[in-house]
């Protein structure tokens, strides 16, 4: 229902036209980036068809301010079009870094998509004034839930409760949650944790950002499609004016943007109804010049009046004070080790720990917003999620940024994950990784049958065992089978290996040969190994045949050889 209510309405847009003239506006400015797909304004974004369902935000109430503009007045136009500020392209860091960082995790996992970082951003400009400022803490979550108004129908769209309260706080209702303002239906779906602390919160820019981005990339669009991007909008918030408004601030941020300090982004006028806080009012511009009338100074007196004949002076405006710039940041000078722990994985495994560095400037200070590159250097099959070898991430708010989860191939033995600051010439920082073989620290028999044969008979019953590791299935694995003579070695074994028994059971190889000893077995998907078959020769008695992991997980098994009973 695209409901727009008070100063958010007065202060964006008064009709639908205003958008439509600014995006006009930034099209016929020619500036960089500006293409057909951002002409929200337009007769085609007009005419698109919203995909079905309910929207992402319920049809939430959004911020209609519009951004500045290069582009002149146009003559004969009766709108009065914003004059150009440098502080509206300011996007605080820590918001700024998760649109960044969505837009590179989806690059890997679907690169037809081609969803831009700055697209999310407009978007979070509308529905949160980028989470209000970039009020969030140091791993991107809000201070204080954001939540839209009650939809109860009443002015909004009427969706009652799916969460019994767990994300909006209300067990009648839905709200709106977070700055990317997900109804809570939506984000059960859509939810995503793309700052690896376990959950998925709606109130994180991390997890938010990367679940808009993901919604937007839905049903195999290709967002570098004006149809697709235009249908991608309208999904998130059914209507015209939201299309145009997000095109109009999309289009802004694509020609230039800049990282400002968390908490100081430039906020949205108003604030939304039944939100759960208040948005300050900017302070007031000063007045234009002439706008209005000064106090007249009154009349000298006549002789002999109390003002002795002389007007009383009228009162000088104070000088309206210039806005200091911000002092040009220190160049970067240092990338470190961020604390990395061991980087160690068995086979076909992920990496617990991640490589993590911090980027400092020649102050001593951590420089957010850096893109910092991690590039996997060796003789490796081991990949970055999305089977990347290589990826250029960007620095948080405390200036660190982590590598993405790590996952081991099959070849074992060590490598390096090299990160090094992109751009200043900086020292890199090499993380050494082990990638040891696939273990398994239990193994045990599947069946408890006995096993019995007649004296140069084969055994009808195969050996079958299942591996497991830390309780999961251990696929893979190698496993050694030995014929041996006694379950506890002899005291004149001191290597602690199983001496081989030379009579009783045993295996063929290749060739027909008898061998008491198999190496080169190996689990398979399901952990399960089956033995090949076992002979007898003419010795009889109860003898032992022991299993072998990697890892030193082992199991006896009995073979018992006895004559038939007569």
């Amino acid at each position: 229902m695209a409901a727009q209510f008070g100063r958010r309405l007065r202060k964006g847009a008064t009709t639908t036209a205003v958008a439509a003239v600014a995006v006009a506006a930034l099209s016929a400015s020619g500036a960089p980036g500006a293409t057909h797909a951002t002409a929200g304004g337009s007769r085609e974004a007009s005419d698109a068809t919203p995909p079905p369902g309910t929207p992402v935000t319920g049809n939430s109430p959004y911020y209609t301010d519009l951004p500045p503009l290069n582009t002149p007045d146009k003559p004969a136009t009766s709108i009065d079009l914003p004059a150009t500020g440098t502080a509206e392209a300011g996007i605080p860091a820590t918001v700024l870094a998760a649109y960044k960082q969505a837009e590179q995790t989806i690059a890997g996992s679907d690169p037809g998509c081609h969803v831009p970082w700055q697209l999310l951003a407009a978007i979070g400009k509308v529905e949160s004034g980028q989470a209000r400022g970039g009020k969030v803490d140091a791993n991107g979550t809000t201070f204080s839930p954001i939540l839209g108004p009650v939809l109860n129908g009443v002015g909004f769209a009427n969706i009652s409760d799916t969460d019994k309260g767990a994300y909006d706080g209300d067990a009648t209702h839905d709200r709106a949650v977070g700055p990317m303002q997900f109804i809570p239906s939506t984000w059960e779906k859509w939810g995503e944790d793309a700052n690896s602390d376990g959950r998925r919160d709606p109130n994180n820019i991390y997890d938010a950002a990367l679940a808009a981005g993901r919604y937007l990339c839905a049903d195999g669009r290709d967002l570098a499609l004006k149809a697709d991007l235009d249908r991608a909008i309208l999904g998130y918030n059914h209507s015209q004016e939201y299309l145009s408004t997000v095109l109009s601030w999309f289009d802004f941020y694509k020609r230039g943007t800049h990282g400002v300090p968390d908490g100081t982004g430039v906020l949205p006028v108003g604030d939304l109804p039944d939100s759960s806080g208040p948005i300050p009012t900017p302070t007031p511009t000063p007045s234009t010049p002439g706008s209005t009338r000064p106090t007249p100074a009154p009349s000298p007196s006549k002789p002999g009046g109390g003002t002795g004949g002389k007007p009383s002076p009228s009162p000088t405006p104070p000088p309206t004070p210039k806005p200091t710039p911000p002092p040009s940041p220190s160049p970067v000078t240092r990338l470190e080790d961020a604390g990395t722990a061991e980087l160690a994985a068995m086979a076909g495994h992920e990496f617990t720990a991640r490589p993590t560095v911090r980027v400092k400037n020649a102050a001593g200070r951590t420089v957010p917003l850096q893109a910092v590159g991690f590039e996997i250097v060796g003789d490796t099959d081991a990949v970055f999620a999305g089977g990347k070898k290589s990826v250029v991430l960007h620095t948080g708010a405390d200036g660190t940024v982590a590598a993405p989860t790590l996952q081991a191939g099959e070849k074992t033995g060590t490598f390096t994950v090299r990160a090094k600051v992109v751009g200043p010439r900086v020292p890199v920082v090499d993380f050494t990784a082990t990638v040891t073989a696939r273990a398994a620290d239990a193994i045990a028999r599947t069946d408890d049958k006995v096993l019995t044969a007649a004296p140069g008979t084969e055994f009808a019953d195969a050996v079958e065992v299942k591996a497991t590791y830390k309780g999961a299935i251990a696929s893979g694995v190698a496993v050694t089978a030995t014929m041996i003579t006694a379950a506890d070695n002899p005291a004149d074994n001191p290597a602690d290996k199983p001496v081989v028994n030379d009579k009783g059971p045993y295996f063929k190889d290749a060739d027909g040969k008898t061998v008491r000893t198999l190496t080169e077995l190996k689990t398979d998907a399901n952990g399960v190994l089956k033995l090949p078959k076992i002979y007898a020769d003419d010795a009889t008695g109860t003898f032992l045949l022991r299993l072998t992991t990697a890892g030193g997980a082992t199991v006896t098994i009995e073979l018992k050889v006895a004559a038939p009973a007569a």
